[in-house]
């Protein structure tokens, strides 16, 4: 994600933290979004930051319960998986507090998802989040099977068959938004009776 990523930001939950931004009162709200200029505000006129001012990628890392990617692209994805963090989003990751859940819906281009690399980033993303050794020979179905299994805090919601954005017909379509749901409640409800 380049320049114009963003996070939307749901209405503020039990968990709050001290976010200003844009907002009416400097606040965020139901509809907010945190850009990638929003990291470091003033720095595209040339001003630097300032110790004590906040830091945008460590207030939303405290801010959210669970973290989630959906849509994850395959440049998204590795840069998760080998720590690159040059915006909001890949910043935030690498701040994660890693006994903490995540959900990860892939979407991407069919021949893009079966890409051996897709599934080395995957099984390194699972090795960091406590699943242990991912054996590489795996199909996908196993490997995402693996992950969910071993991960006590990571969860991938597969990508599904149909037609692409690209005009393609075949895997790599994000999973459906229910699904993506269910995975989030159901990793939020375990890291409530941990």
């Amino acid at each position: 994600m380049g320049s114009s990523s963003c996070s939307p930001l749901p209405s503020p939950g039990p968990r709050e933290a001290p976010l200003t931004g844009p907002g009416e009162g400097g606040g965020l709200g139901l509809g907010s979004l945190i850009l990638d200029e929003d990291e470091w505000p003033g720095r595209a006129a040339g001003g630097r930051y300032e110790r004590g001012a906040a830091v945008r990628h460590i207030e939303l890392r405290k801010w959210a319960d669970v973290f989630v990617v959906a849509p994850l692209d395959a440049n998204t994805l590795t840069k998760l998986a080998v720590g690159l963090c040059d915006n909001c989003l890949t910043c935030v990751w690498r701040a994660w507090d890693t006994t903490r859940p995540v959900v990860l819906a892939p979407a991407m281009n069919t021949l893009m998802w079966q890409h051996p690399f897709t599934r080395r980033h995957l099984r390194a993303l699972a090795a960091d989040a406590g699943a242990g050794h991912i054996p590489a020979h795996l199909g996908d179905d196993a490997l995402l099977a693996q992950i969910n299994d071993r991960s006590p805090t990571l969860r991938i919601v597969g990508p599904v068959t149909k037609t692409l954005a690209c005009g393609d017909t075949g895997v790599g379509a994000m999973s459906e938004v229910p699904d993506i749901v269910a995975a989030v409640q159901t990793m939020l409800a375990r890291a409530q009776a941990a």
